[in-house]
């Protein structure tokens, strides 16, 4: 781990200690369960509305035990192919999904994230992609897979938590019956010990967020849990500090809820609070905050914005608060140290390269529109098509160079895709992130946006993210997308689709009021010379804008102009 130093300097003196034998779910619940066994590490408050239950390292070790013998009787294991079986997870933040994860990396299996809310569709690819052997669920998950079973052929085995026979009038179709967590672990013992894989093993396949054609299988090692680990003590101000007790609202089964929250907090025994919010408002983030003594959260931009714009929730006392997915603007920061009563570490990365950049209050002030510094232990440059690095105010592709823990294996049975996010320089072979931005002088990198959500026009390349935050500073508006639309003249024009606030109407009048803001506060090759008004914001499950689908509607809406 970091040390807690004065300055990013002192920071980059860290080092990897990279084991040779690693098990990243021995590494979050065995060791403390032996020093400690009594040391709180999950807080279960389900929908935060009634029943709180807390859960010691002793009881992680012996609920994954009880579940890695449970499996194993069910034939998953090791042997069976080129990769070991996969386990898929369909579960909200609760503590079986913790313990899922965990007992499949201790058997040394791949878990396989999945978020509660992806439709028929998303399961379909990433269990037939993944070829998963069991799914561990809910009822509501169970019922959701029954009618999919067809279509679901490397599925033997579907085990809910909410108890055998829960997943409605088909869950039949899956099998003989849907097994229930606690009746397959009841008579199982306590005693499992975990398998030494190798630090370059496989432990974790997360699907990537993408907005157009099917999400990659990203395939990590157990090794990138100690790859997370700098960038998210950083992030937070040098986790963990003494009284240190962390939440996100985030999914754990996104990578920023799973690895940037819920394993490196495990590893450093800084206890988790494990809520799902029926519906995401301020009011019932910071009841949550403040009922658990939480100390840190991490809070996507989605979340921070819709706090914000709600308000009335008074003065949140934490130590820490880091986001990540959108840039952050002065807005949000200035109201955030208002709120919070620190600055937000906004930090950078991706599925399969995560937290490579991040900002650091505790080191230096925080420069709105900038996303921070390299994190110690990654090179991150900014680089030409040819990987040569670019010199400051250089705009280039953001990449990494390779080797890196946090770095994925590959793309699940996709080596050209994997090949392809690889460009070899002068200075080595690095990761190409997709994401365009440019070093500033004193080091620290400026984020431009993706590059396919690069504006092009009249000659500028205009990046959506400082137009955003510019029409959030707007009275009425509640959020924001930006996207560039064909344009005869200029080859693209900026467009914006806006959700209003509560008593504001759409109207042409309003649409040039918020344009003419854009033009006056940001510049006036920026402004959106289209404002369409939107009752929501298309948002991936992991809540970044679908810029693909706005770009979409702005070309319709434009092919729907008659021509003069």
């Amino acid at each position: 781990m970091l040390r807690k130093v004065r300055t990013w300097q002192e920071a980059w003196a860290f080092r990897w200690q990279v084991p040779e034998h690693y098990n990243m779910g021995a590494d979050v619940c065995d060791r403390l369960a032996a020093e400690a066994p009594d040391r709180l590490a999950i807080i279960d408050r389900g929908t935060g509305q009634g029943a709180r239950h807390e859960y010691s390292f002793g009881d992680l070790r012996a609920g994954a035990s009880r579940l890695g013998h449970a499996l194993a009787r069910l034939g998953v294991g090791r042997s069976s192919g080129a990769l070991p079986d996969r386990v898929g997870v369909l579960l909200p933040q609760r503590i079986e999904t913790a313990l899922a994860h965990i007992a499949t990396m201790r058997m040394g299996c791949i878990s396989i994230p999945l978020a509660s809310l992806f439709g028929p569709e998303a399961l379909i690819h990433r269990l037939t992609h993944s070829g998963a052997k069991v799914v561990i669920t809910d009822a509501a998950g169970a019922a959701r897979l029954a009618p999919l079973r067809a279509h679901l052929p490397d599925l033997r085995h579907v085990i809910s938590v909410d108890g055998p026979e829960q997943g409605g009038p088909e869950a039949g179709a899956l099998g003989p019956e849907v097994l229930g967590f606690a009746e397959i672990c009841a008579a199982e013992s306590e005693d499992f010990p975990p398998v030494d894989t190798r630090a370059e093993d496989p432990a974790l396949l997360i699907y990537t967020s993408g907005t157009t054609g099917n999400p990659k299988g990203a395939l990590h090692a157990h090794r990138v849990l100690l790859g997370h680990l700098p960038g998210v003590e950083i992030s937070h101000d040098f986790l963990p500090q003494p009284g240190d007790r962390i939440w996100t609202p985030a999914d754990w089964a996104w990578i920023g809820g799973l690895m940037d929250v819920l394993m490196p907090a495990l590893h450093h025994g800084v206890p988790v609070v494990a809520c799902r919010l029926p519906r995401f408002t301020a009011r019932a983030a910071a009841d949550l905050i403040r009922t658990e003594g939480v100390r840190n959260v991490f809070l996507p931009p989605t979340a921070l914005k819709i706090m914000r714009a709600e308000g009335g929730i008074g003065r949140l006392d934490l130590r820490s608060v880091a986001s990540g997915g959108e840039t952050l603007g002065a807005e949000l920061i200035a109201w955030g140290q208002e709120v919070f009563g620190v600055t937000i570490n906004e930090f950078y990365g991706q599925t399969e390269c995560n937290m490579i950049v991040s900002s650091c209050a505790a080191l230096e002030p925080a420069v709105p529109g900038v996303m921070g510094r390299a994190v110690p232990g990654h090179r991150v440059e900014v680089i030409d098509p040819q990987g040569r690095v670019l010199g400051p105010g250089a705009e280039g592709d953001i990449a990494v160079l390779a080797p890196d823990p946090v770095m994925f294996l590959g793309y699940l049975d996709a080596p050209e895709a994997t090949e392809a996010k690889f460009v070899t320089g002068p200075d080595g072979r690095w990761l190409v992130t997709g994401d365009r931005g440019l070093r500033m002088e004193d080091g620290r990198i400026r984020f431009k946006g993706r590059d396919d959500d690069v504006i092009s026009s009249g000659g500028y390349r205009i990046g959506p993210g400082e137009i955003e935050d510019c029409l959030m500073r707007h009275g009425a508006v509640q959020s924001a997308g930006v996207v560039g639309a064909p344009d005869p003249i200029r080859g693209e024009i900026v467009v914006a689709f806006v959700v209003l606030r509560a008593g504001h109407a759409p109207g042409p009048a309003l649409a040039d009021e918020i344009a003419a803001h854009v033009r006056t506060q940001l510049a006036a090759h920026e402004y959106p010379r289209a404002v369409h008004f939107v009752d929501h914001m298309p948002m991936t499950t992991t809540g970044k804008i679908i810029r693909a689908d706005l770009r979409r509607r702005a070309v319709e809406m434009a092919e729907a102009v008659p021509a003069p």
